[in-house]
C-alpha cells in the first residue's frame, strides 16, 4: 500500500519537465518547486518526466538534480527518480562499493522478495556492467557472503500455501543445527532460510516456538553473530511481517543522538510506493505516536517536506 499522493488533474510530463528547469535556472534552485513536483508523481510519471527532460534539454535529469540540489535533499530526490528495481541496484551498489556498508546491502537484499531480487540484479548488471554475485563475493565474507549469494540467486515460492510436514521437518533441523548441537551447522541455516517462501518461514518459526519453547529469532541470535546473523533475522522478520520490521529500522534511525540519514531515505524512498501505509500502521502501533511526527522531529528543510510528501497524509 502505497503512500504516495499523486494531483487528482496532473500536468502532463512535458510540462512538469518544463517546470523543473525553470526552478533550476537563474540565481539559486527553486528547490521547493523541485520537491514540490517530483514528491507527487509516481514511477511511470517520473520515467515519462526524465525523457521528456532529456529530449528537451539534452542532460538527464538526475544529472541536473545533482549539481542543483545538496545534502540529504539531494540524495533523497535522486534515488526517487529510480524506479524500485532501480532503486534497489542503485543501494546495493553503492553499499557495496563507495560507501562499504555491508548492513545496508544485507537488509536490501535479504528483505525482498525472489521476484525483486531477479529484477534488480538485472538492472544492476544493465547499470554497473557488474554481476551483483560478484559485487558480493568480493566484498562480502565468511557465512555472511554464503546467505547473501544463496539468497539472492535461488528462486523462492511466494505463494501462501505450505506443506505441514515439511515445515516440521525445518523446525527440527534448525533445532538440530543450532540449539541442540556444540557449536552450530551453518548450512542448514543457510540453506533453509535462502529456499522457503516467507508463509513457509513464518510457520516454520511458529512451529519451532510450539516444539522447542524459544523463537526462532531467539535461536538465531544465540547461534550466530555479525551481519550473518543481521541476514537471517531480517530473512525471517520479513517472512513475517516485513512493514514491522522496516518500522522498527526505522526507529532505530531516529532514536538517539543524531539521527542516520541515510537509512531514513533508503527505507521511506524505497517502501513509499510498496507497502508504507503499513508500516505506518504499525509504527503508530509500536510507539503511540505517527511515523510523520518522528520525521518531522527529526528533519527540517526541503529535506523534511520531501519526505513528509513521500508519507502522505499523517494520519
Amino acid at each position: 500500500m502505497s503512500t504516495l499522493t499523486v494531483p487528482p488533474t496532473l500536468t502532463t510530463p512535458r510540462d512538469d519537465a518544463i517546470h523543473l528547469h525553470k526552478a533550476f535556472k537563474g540565481f539559486g534552485c527553486d528547490t521547493a518547486a523541485v520537491v514540490n513536483i517530483l514528491a507527487h508523481r509516481d514511477a511511470t510519471q517520473r520515467s515519462l518526466i526524465q525523457n521528456e527532460y532529456r529530449s528537451m534539454y539534452h542532460e538527464a535529469l538526475s544529472k541536473r538534480v545533482s549539481s542543483e540540489l545538496s545534502g540529504d535533499v539531494k540524495r533523497a530526490v535522486l534515488l526517487w527518480l529510480h524506479d524500485p528495481a532501480g532503486r534497489d541496484a542503485t543501494v546495493v551498489r553503492q553499499a557495496l562499493h563507495s560507501e562499504l556498508d555491508l548492513r545496508a546491502a544485507t537488509e536490501v537484499i535479504c528483505s525482498r522478495t525472489s521476484t525483486q531480487i531477479q529484477h534488480f540484479k538485472q538492472v544492476y548488471h544493465s547499470l554497473f556492467g557488474s554481476y551483483l554475485e560478484h559485487d558480493i563475493e568480493y566484498q562480502a565474507t565468511g557465512d555472511h557472503k554464503k546467505l547473501l549469494l544463496a539468497y539472492a540467486s535461488t528462486p523462492r515460492y511466494e505463494g501462501p500455501e505450505i506443506d505441514r510436514a515439511m515445515v516440521e521437518h525445518d523446525a527440527k533441523a534448525l533445532y538440530k543445527a543450532g540449539e541442540k548441537k556444540l557449536g552450530t551447522d551453518e548450512k542448514t541455516f543457510i540453506r533453509i532460510f535462502s529456499e522457503r517462501s516467507r508463509a513457509h518461514l513464518a510457520a516454520v518459526d511458529s512451529a519451532y516456538h510450539s516444539m522447542y519453547g524459544n523463537s526462532l529469532k531467539k535461536a538465531v541470535k544465540s547461534e550466530t553473530s555479525g551481519l550473518f546473523e543481521f541476514g537471517l533475522v531480517t530473512i525471517l522478520q520479513c517472512a513475517q511481517n516485513p512493514a514491522k520490521y522496516f518500522a522498527k529500522v526505522l526507529r532505530k534511525a531516529m532514536k538517539g543522538l543524531g539521527t542516520n540519514d541515510t537509512t531514513l531515505i533508503r527505507v521511506i524512498v524505497t517502501r513509499t510506493e510498496i507497502d508504507m501505509q503499513y508500516i505506518k500502521a504499525e509504527y503508530r502501533r509500536k510507539h503511540g505516536k505517527s511515523l510523520n511526527d518522528a520525521v518531522h522531529s527529526e528533519t527540517s528543510g526541503h529535506y523534511r517536506t520531501f519526505l513528509l510528501s513521500l508519507l502522505g497524509p499523517n494520519h
